[in-house]
């Protein structure tokens, strides 16, 4: 435990359980991986970690839950780089999220997996392409909700591409991937915690990764771009974020910890083994990406005409 000063108090951080607020349903890659920390940040910090999924708006509501929330520790927020793609597209959310939420430390920066059924005639990225140009607007892919990463990687395919489909969005990763499974919708570009499994249960056909190098957990998977989409490129980071106002002390802690949590061999291996790509970034990193990725995101939005609002 730290000390921390409250006016001429000292008080000792943490001294009760800890809520972390996910924007995303169970079973969900952000839910997955925010467990995981949530588990191993609870040893270190020596008290309890209450996860609370409080899925709906992109992760928006969750996200506002923790904007609003006592600045004092005790409320901290699992977030994906939906929350800057929302930011970046909805000038109308509850909150300011470039100054009511703080990055604290980020954990991991992961390439979706494109994923079709496995009666799907698309064996590769160029036959996905060859679908859509056919039937223009008439295809459909899969979504974890609007605004969120697996949404956005789909709708930067189509515009990088200048194709069309229809978007499906569901209240999360599992139901979409179930329906993918199903042939209800013709492709997803799935989470790895969610995709990967489909992929390497042969219950999915995977055609390529959105990074730009191949993933380590699946090197033999091509990426986009080496499947002659050039340019394309996404990774989905997650991380830790506090309220604005929280003391600089219980940051530091937070980012300490969660930064030694990743440099654990246990948690490196149960990374590798939910197909998540580890990613430790200090809270000055992290914090530049965030705000990058805001910028990013408004000019793609804004070339592909896209209302999340």
């Amino acid at each position: 435990m730290i000390p921390v000063f409250v006016g001429s108090a000292v008080a000792a951080y943490p001294e009760k359980p800890i809520k972390m607020m996910i924007g995303y349903a169970p079973g969900s890659s952000t839910d997955i991986v925010g467990r995981m920390i949530a588990n191993d940040l609870s040893l270190a910090l020596k008290q309890p970690i209450i996860v609370e999924n409080r899925g709906g708006a992109a992760g928006s509501l969750a996200a506002d839950a923790v904007a609003k929330s006592t600045p004092d520790g005790y409320t901290i927020l699992f977030a994906q780089n939906g929350l800057a793609i929302n930011v970046a597209a909805n000038p109308k959310l509850p909150f300011n999220g470039q100054k009511d939420l703080l990055p604290v430390v980020g954990v991991a920066a992961t390439p979706h997996i494109l994923i079709v059924n496995n009666n799907s005639p698309a064996k590769s990225v160029a036959d996905l392409i060859a679908m859509l140009k056919a039937d223009p607007g008439k295809l459909s892919f899969g979504s974890s909700g609007i605004g969120n990463s697996d949404h956005m990687a789909g709708e930067l395919f189509l515009a990088t591409t200048g194709l069309q489909a229809i978007h499906i969005p569901y209240k999360g990763g599992s139901p979409a991937a179930t329906d993918l499974v199903g042939g209800q919708i013709d492709f997803y570009f799935a989470g790895m915690p969610v995709g990967l499994p489909l992929y390497k249960g042969d219950k999915a056909r995977a055609l390529a990764v959105t990074s730009k190098n191949r993933f380590s957990g699946a090197p033999e998977l091509v990426t986009i771009q080496e499947s002659g989409v050039k340019g394309y490129e996404m990774a989905l980071w997650q991380g830790v974020f506090v309220p604005a106002g929280t003391p600089q002390a219980i940051i530091k802690e937070l980012n300490n910890a969660v930064l030694k949590i990743l440099e654990t061999p246990e948690m490196k291996d149960r990374f590798q083994k939910a197909g998540v790509q580890i990613a430790p970034m200090n809270t000055q990193q992290f914090s530049d990406l965030y705000f990058s990725d805001i910028a990013r995101w408004k000019v793609v939005i804004e070339k592909a005409k896209i209302k999340l609002d």
